[in-house]
C-alpha cells in the first residue's frame, strides 16, 4: 500500500510540481478564459442581433437569422473551428487565438440568439401594448420594457451556454492552441502517465464552472430581490 501512495506521489509531482509544470496548467487556463469570455461577449452581441432578425416583419432579415442558426446548430463545432482556421483564415499570419475567439463566437451567437428570442416572446404581449400605449416607439418599448424582462427569464439558460462554452473551448487544441486540454497532452507525453494530468485539468475546469454557476445564481437572486421591492 506504502508502495502505491508513493508512486502515486511521485507521479502527482512529476506531473504538477516537477519543473514549474503548474506554469504550463496556468497559461493553458489563461488561454480556455480568453477564448471563452471572448466569445461569449462577441456572441451575445450577434446573438441579440441574430434574435432580433428572427423576429422581424423583414422576411430577409428572418431567412439570413434562420439560415445561420440552422446551419450552426446542425453542424460539429469542431467542423466549425476547422473551417475558420483552414477556409476562412488562410494566412499564416493569423493569430490562433484570433480563429478560435471567431469560431466560438459564431458558434454561441447561434444559440444565444434562440435563447434571447425564447425569452422576447416569452413576455406578455400586453408589455408590448403598454408600452405603445405610454407613447414609446417599438424600439424604445423593446429596449425599456420587453428586454429587462425578457433577460430575467433567459438568465438560467444563458448561464448554461456560457459554462458548456468553457468546456467546448477543449478542442482549440486542434489548431494547435495551447489549453488546457492541450497543456495535458503535452505533460502527459512527457511523464507517460495520463491520470494526474487530466484529473488536474478536470479539476481546474470543475473550479471554474462552479464560480459560474455561483455568480450567475447570485446574479438571479439579486434580480428576484429587486423585483420583490
Amino acid at each position: 500500500m506504502s508502495a502505491w501512495f508513493q508512486t502515486a506521489g511521485n507521479n502527482f509531482y512529476q506531473a504538477f510540481l516537477y519543473a514549474d509544470r503548474y506554469k504550463l496548467y496556468l497559461e493553458g487556463l489563461q488561454v480556455t478564459l480568453t477564448v471563452t469570455i471572448a466569445a461569449i461577449i462577441f456572441g451575445t452581441i450577434m446573438g441579440i442581433i441574430l434574435a432580433l432578425m428572427k423576429i422581424s416583419s423583414v422576411k430577409i432579415l428572418r431567412f439570413i437569422s434562420i439560415v445561420y442558426i440552422d446551419f450552426i446548430r446542425g453542424t460539429p463545432t469542431m467542423v466549425q473551428l476547422l473551417i475558420a482556421y483552414l477556409v476562412i483564415f488562410t494566412s499564416p499570419d493569423t493569430s490562433k487565438m484570433m480563429v478560435a475567439i471567431f469560431a466560438f463566437s459564431c458558434n454561441s451567437a447561434a444559440y444565444i440568439a434562440e435563447i434571447i428570442r425564447s425569452g422576447i416572446i416569452s413576455v406578455d404581449k400586453g408589455q408590448h401594448e403598454a408600452g405603445r400605449s405610454l407613447g414609446l416607439s417599438k424600439s424604445q418599448t423593446m429596449i425599456n420594457i420587453i428586454m429587462p424582462q425578457a433577460i430575467r427569464m433567459i438568465l438560467p439558460t444563458y448561464a448554461s451556454e456560457f459554462i458548456v462554452l468553457v468546456k467546448e473551448t477543449a478542442i482549440v487544441g486542434y489548431i494547435g492552441l495551447a489549453d488546457l486540454t492541450k497543456v495535458q497532452s503535452v505533460i502527459t507525453s512527457r511523464t507517460y502517465e495520463a491520470f494526474f494530468p487530466l484529473i488536474i485539468i478536470a479539476l481546474i475546469y470543475l473550479g471554474v464552472t462552479t464560480v459560474l454557476s455561483k455568480l450567475f445564481a447570485a446574479m438571479e437572486r439579486k434580480l428576484n430581490e429587486h423585483d420583490k421591492r
